[in-house]
């Protein structure tokens, strides 16, 4: 019996060394993936059903009260957005009397789409979620991904009725951002953290600290621009050294958000980033491709 085991565990062992190396040079394997993954597919929309039984299990056995409660606090919080919707619709007719003034150019809103979380890259060392739209619904490599509290990430696989997206956290992601109170740009890197980001090559001299709100600078109009991303959490300069180490905390609710939106950007790029690279070899090319779209071939 051991005999006949060891010898299944050498097949399975072997064969999992074929489809690696069969994964790193065949370039049809890509596509063999996308059709595994369409097989696959039935057993993630089995794996999150008793999530959305349990969510609708609870909003049915709720109490009178609860509703009652609820129904009082959501009307409340409608009149306060009221309010705010027409402080903001006052800046917005401001904003557009302003860029008429001087001959600028107004920005384009973007067509945003409702996807839902369905699965959670288990390797630690990948922070990855997969939404449940796919090149079907229109979803893209390179898509932005965002959430009530500001953008997650970008889309860097899709497959006929799902897709995977990197969250701005995963060691391999960059994006650029500015700060909003100033304006200064920089680079935020994710460091495996999931409630972490890094701006590098940071001047030591730079109006930059503790509470400032990172947004989207929308370079290379891979991101929306103005979104949030970050709220700068602490800036530590020495003497010694020419940059800064500037630490964030990401906006989004990465490790909690369920509902999630894509963004339809126009022009958006079709290749997926450079994310293989390190930390110093991928900010010249995002830096690039900021500035020039890659053409259809992250």
């Amino acid at each position: 019996m051991s005999g006949s085991l060891r010898a299944r565990f050498v097949i399975l062992l072997v064969l999992s060394l074929v489809l690696i190396f069969l994964d790193l040079k065949w370039a049809s394997m890509h596509q063999t993936r996308s059709y595994l993954s369409l097989l696959i597919t039935p057993l993630q929309w089995v794996v999150d059903a008793p999530a959305q039984v349990a969510d609708e299990l609870s909003d049915v056995l709720v109490t009178r009260s609860q509703l009652s409660d609820e129904n009082r606090r959501l009307r409340q919080e409608a009149l306060l957005l009221k309010q705010r919707v027409q402080q903001v619709s006052a800046l917005t007719a401001e904003n557009v009397r302003l860029r008429e003034l001087l001959n600028g150019r107004q920005r384009l809103e973007q067509d945003v789409f409702l996807t839902k979380l369905i699965g959670v890259n288990p390797d630690p060392f990948q922070h990855q979620i997969i939404l449940n739209r796919g090149s079907e619904d229109h979803a893209y490599v390179g898509q932005a991904v965002l959430d009530s509290g500001g953008i997650m990430g970008q889309v860097v696989e899709v497959t006929h009725y799902t897709s995977r997206a990197m969250l701005i956290t995963d060691s391999r992601h960059a994006i650029p951002v500015e700060v909003n109170r100033n304006g200064f740009r920089s680079i935020a890197l994710g460091n495996g953290s999931v409630n972490q980001l890094e701006l590098v090559h940071v001047p030591d001299t730079a109006d930059i600290r503790a509470g400032d709100l990172l947004v989207s600078s929308g370079l290379g109009g891979r991101f929306p621009q103005g979104y949030p991303v970050a709220k700068v959490v602490s800036v530590q300069r020495d003497p010694g050294a020419p940059f800064a180490l500037v630490k964030a905390e990401p906006a989004a609710m990465l490790n909690k958000s369920r509902h999630i939106l894509l963004v339809d950007m126009p022009q958006a790029p079709e290749l997926p980033p450079e994310i293989e690279q390190t930390h110093s070899e991928k900010i010249k090319p995002q830096q690039t491709s900021i500035n020039v779209p890659e053409a259809e071939g992250e």
